[in-house]
């Protein structure tokens, strides 16, 4: 049997943003309009007036607390959650030059922390919680009113404090933070490696410390009496599942060979030309196998053979519009 060839052939450079960043926003212009579409969602649902749930005057036992200022402002939440991310991605692309990797990074960024708002807003105003502090949203003079019926609170508060006062579950302070820095936490993982089983905790410690930032600004909701602890709890979990989906729908496992890049750039060795036709492989383009198990496509890459190909671009080559040999 003969042997395979003695080299792989990289056909391609790392992509750049000015040669093939627009392409590859083209080809998702379509989850680009769905991100808008999210935003216009997520803008209906905090002006639609939740759902109002009894409140009687033997609950308020757990619902007076004193109203506080947000520690952790309003504003500062997308800061936090998507603008912060958004640097050190960026920073990371600066560093390695990969245009996939920044593109697809920030699409999953966006997608995880909007999908998360979505669904916090929705679920909100659908269980209309009453928040710790609800009797002086509903009695701002200290002085309470109750249906002598019912016992229901009759509020003579205003009407956007007491609206704002039937947001309590789930947090969004909290399902906002931790989709944003759950997102970042994974992104790191992968780019450092830290499931590479050498014992460097200190990777660890790394990718823990967003998810820290995330469960601090968890606290301060308590701390605020703007929730109860199951409000934080459910939107921590709700942010971190969903950017745990939107990471893996973009990038693969971070213990995984080829966990430093999306799984589209793999695909971009695989089939160099995919960007430029944006078309379905054809008979051309199948792979065609190796005597050695492995198979070679139309452009001179083994298939087999790829975490070669990517472990070199982790150790930093750079492929300047000429082509590049590694040994097999």
């Amino acid at each position: 049997m003969p042997a395979p060839s003695a080299s792989i052939h990289l056909g391609v450079p790392i992509p750049y943003i000015t040669s093939h960043g627009s392409k590859v926003a083209r080809l998702h212009m379509y989850d680009w309009i769905v991100l808008i579409l999210l935003v216009i969602l997520d803008g209906v649902l905090n002006l639609i007036e939740p759902f109002h749930r009894f409140v009687g005057s033997n609950m308020m036992t757990d619902l007076s607390y004193p109203m506080k200022d947000n520690t952790v402002p309003f504003w500062a939440v997308p800061i936090i959650g998507i603008i912060g991310p958004v640097i050190i991605i960026t920073g990371i692309y600066f560093k390695r030059r990969n245009v996939y990797d920044l593109h697809h990074a920030i699409l999953g960024l966006l997608f995880s922390v909007l999908i998360t708002a979505v669904l916090t807003d929705a679920i909100k105003d659908g269980v209309g919680r009453p928040r710790p502090d609800f009797f002086w949203r509903c009695f701002p003079d200290g002085i309470p009113a109750y249906n002598n019926i019912t016992t229901g609170v009759l509020c003579h508060g205003k009407a956007s404090v007491i609206k704002e006062g039937h947001k309590s579950f789930p947090s969004g302070h909290t399902s906002w933070s931790f989709a944003g820095l759950g997102f970042l936490s994974w992104y790191l993982a992968g780019k450092i490696k830290v499931f590479d089983r050498r014992g460097h905790v200190a990777k660890l410690c790394i990718v823990i410390l967003p998810l820290l930032l995330a469960a601090l600004v968890a606290v301060s909701r308590v701390d605020d009496y703007w929730h109860h602890w199951q409000d934080v709890f459910t939107g921590g979990i709700l942010g971190l599942v969903i950017a745990s989906i939107c990471y893996l729908q973009f990038f693969p496992m971070p213990s995984d060979d080829n966990g430093l890049w999306p799984h589209a750039y793999a695909r971009h060795i695989l089939n160099p030309d995919h960007l430029e036709n944006n078309a379905h492989p054809t008979s051309m383009d199948r792979p065609n196998s190796l005597p050695n198990g492995s198979s070679r496509n139309s452009y001179g890459l083994e298939m087999g053979n790829n975490n070669q190909a990517l472990d070199s671009m982790e150790a930093g080559w750079r492929y300047q519009g000429q082509d590049a040999r590694i040994p097999t």
